[in-house]
C-alpha cells in the first residue's frame, strides 16, 4: 500500500546514531515539519540534529495528498466568530505566506508545485457556502462563490480561494535533507531536561522541538485531551476525467479530489482512529458508480492529529518551558501546517517571538464542545473490558479488518497484529 510520492521519489538512507552528540536544536521527528523548522535554523545559522523514528518523510508526508492552501474547508466564518476578525485575518495570513514561502522553495528545489485554485464545496447547504463566502469578503480574502463546479455529482455550489497550491511533498523533503544532520531508526525513548535518551546514544541540544505527529511528551501539555486522530483514504485512478483545482466537500465524511499529472486522487472515507466506518471500501463503491472505467493505480491511507478548535498547537510546548517547543494538531492540513509551524519555530528560536505564537499558542484554552467529546471516547476506551489494550494509556483496541491493525479510539495508536507499534502516542509494543 504505497503512496504515488513512494513510488516517484528515491531516498539515500541515513544511518542510525551510533554514540553522543550535541546541538544547537535537536528535531525530533523528520517529516516535513521537522526537516522544514531544521532547514530554515540552519539557514539562520543555528546547528540543528534530525533524529527520526523510522525513516525519514515515512508518516504522514508520504500519505498526504499534497495540497497547499490556507483554505482549511469553511474554517473562516467560524474562526470570526470564535476569535474575532483580527484572528481569522492572522490566521490567513499565515498560511497564504506559508504557500508562497513554498512557491520560492520549489523554485530551489524543483517538486512538481502547481498553482492551483481551492473549492470546498457543498452537496446540500447552500447557506454555509454563503456564510463562508461573506466571511471571505469581511477578511478581504481573493475568491468567492462558484455556482456549478465539475464534479461527477450535483452539488449546490462552492467557495472558491486563488492563488493555492499542489506540490510532490517527498521530493521537496528529500531535497531539504541532504544539507542536513539526520539519523534515521533512531527512537527517542526519553527527555530528561535538554537531553533526548535513545538505545544508540543521547544527544544534548540546548532547544529540543518535537515534530512528531503526536507529541512524545502529551501528559504535560494535556494532549491526551487536547487532540484526536482521524483516518482517511485516497485512491489514485486512472482514465478518468481530470478536475480543474483542487475540491473538498464541506462535510467530514465527504470527499477530495486533486489531480498528479494523469491521476485523478479521490479522497475520502474518513472515520475516527478505532472506527470501522468509511475506508477504503466507502472509495471503491463511489468509485465504481462515478468512474466505472477507472483503474486504481496507488491507494494509501493517513493518520491525522484534529486539535480541539480547528486551529494547530504551535510554540513552546507549556509554561516554564521557554526551551521545548511542539508542533501538531494540523487537521487533515499538514502540508501547510508544516510549513506555518517551521517559520513560526524558527522565529521563536532564533528572535525569541513570531507575530503568529498568541495565534497558535499550545496554551490556550481548551474548553471547547470537542474536549468533552474526547474526555467521553477515552472514557469508553478504558472502561470498555477485554484485550488487547493500548500500551499508551490502556484503552481498549479495535481490530482493522481492512488494514489489518489494531486501533486505539482513544488517542489514535495503531498496532500490527503482532503487537508492534505502527502509529503513535503508543511508545511500546504489546506483549
Amino acid at each position: 500500500m504505497n503512496s504515488v510520492w513512494n513510488e516517484t521519489a528515491s531516498h539515500n538512507t541515513r544511518p542510525p546514531l551510533c554514540g553522543d552528540r550535541k546541538a544547537d536544536v535537536l528535531v525530533i521527528g523528520g517529516g516535513l515539519c521537522g526537516i522544514l523548522t531544521a532547514h530554515f535554523l540552519k539557514e539562520a545559522g543555528v546547528r540543528p540534529i534530525v533524529v527520526e523514528a523510522k525513516r525519514i518523510g515515512g508518516g504522514v508526508t508520504q500519505n498526504t495528498t499534497a495540497k497547499i492552501t490556507a483554505q482549511h474547508g469553511l474554517i473562516y466564518a467560524d474562526l470570526i466568530t470564535r476569535f474575532g476578525s483580527e484572528r481569522a485575518l492572522q490566521y490567513y495570513s499565515a498560511n497564504i505566506r506559508a504557500v508562497e514561502r513554498y512557491r520560492l522553495l520549489s523554485e530551489e528545489f524543483p517538486c512538481d508545485l502547481e498553482d492551483k485554485t481551492a473549492h470546498v464545496y457543498s452537496t446540500r447547504d447552500r447557506q454555509k457556502l454563503d456564510r463562508e463566502a461573506a466571511a471571505y469578503q469581511k477578511l478581504h480574502i481573493s475568491g468567492g462563490l462558484m455556482e456549478s463546479p465539475r464534479l461527477p455529482f450535483e452539488t449546490v455550489g462552492a467557495v472558491s480561494m486563488e492563488g493555492q497550491a499542489q506540490f510532490h511533498p517527498l521530493k521537496l523533503l528529500y531535497a531539504l535533507a541532504h544539507g542536513l544532520e539526520i539519523y534515521e531508526n533512531t527512537f527517542v525513548q526519553k527527555l530528561e531536561g535538554n537531553i533526548a535518551h535513545t538505545s544508540k546514544g543521547k544527544i544534548e541540544a540546548a532547544r529540543i522541538v518535537l515534530a512528531t505527529h503526536y507529541p512524545l511528551v502529551n501528559i504535560l501539555g494535556l494532549y491526551f485531551l487536547k487532540l484526536y486522530q482521524h483516518r482517511s483514504y485516497v485512491l489514485a485512478l486512472e482514465g478518468t476525467p481530470l478536475v480543474e483545482g483542487m475540491f473538498l466537500d464541506e462535510q467530514k465524511t465527504g470527499l477530495s479530489f486533486r489531480t498528479y499529472g494523469d491521476l485523478l486522487f479521490v479522497g475520502g472515507g474518513s472515520h475516527r482512529s478505532g472506527k470501522t466506518d468509511g475506508g477504503f471500501e466507502a472509495l471503491r463503491r463511489f468509485v465504481k458508480g462515478a468512474y466505472p472505467s477507472a483503474m486504481i493505480k496507488y491507494h494509501w491511507a493517513t493518520q491525522d492529529s484534529m486539535s480541539l478548535d480547528k486551529v494547530p498547537y504551535i510554540g513552546r510546548l507549556r509554561r516554564g518551558r521557554s526551551d521545548l517547543f511542539v508542533a501538531t494538531g494540523f487537521n487533515k492540513w499538514g502540508m501547510t501546517g508544516s510549513m506555518v509551524a517551521a517559520e513560526l519555530l524558527a522565529e521563536l528560536i532564533v528572535n525569541g517571538k513570531s507575530e503568529y505564537e498568541a495565534l497558535y499558542s499550545p496554551w490556550r484554552s481548551i474548553l471547547t464542545k470537542q474536549l468533552f467529546s474526547n474526555i467521553g471516547a477515552a472514557a469508553v476506551g478504558l472502561l470498555t473490558p477485554g484485550t488487547p489494550r493500548c500500551t499508551h494509556m490502556g484503552c481498549k483496541l479495535h481490530e482493522n479488518t481492512a488494514e489489518r491493525s489494531l486501533d486505539c479510539g482513544c488517542h489514535g495508536s495503531r498496532f500490527d497484529l503482532e503487537g508492534n507499534v505502527i502509529t503513535g502516542p503508543a511508545k511500546r509494543e504489546i506483549k
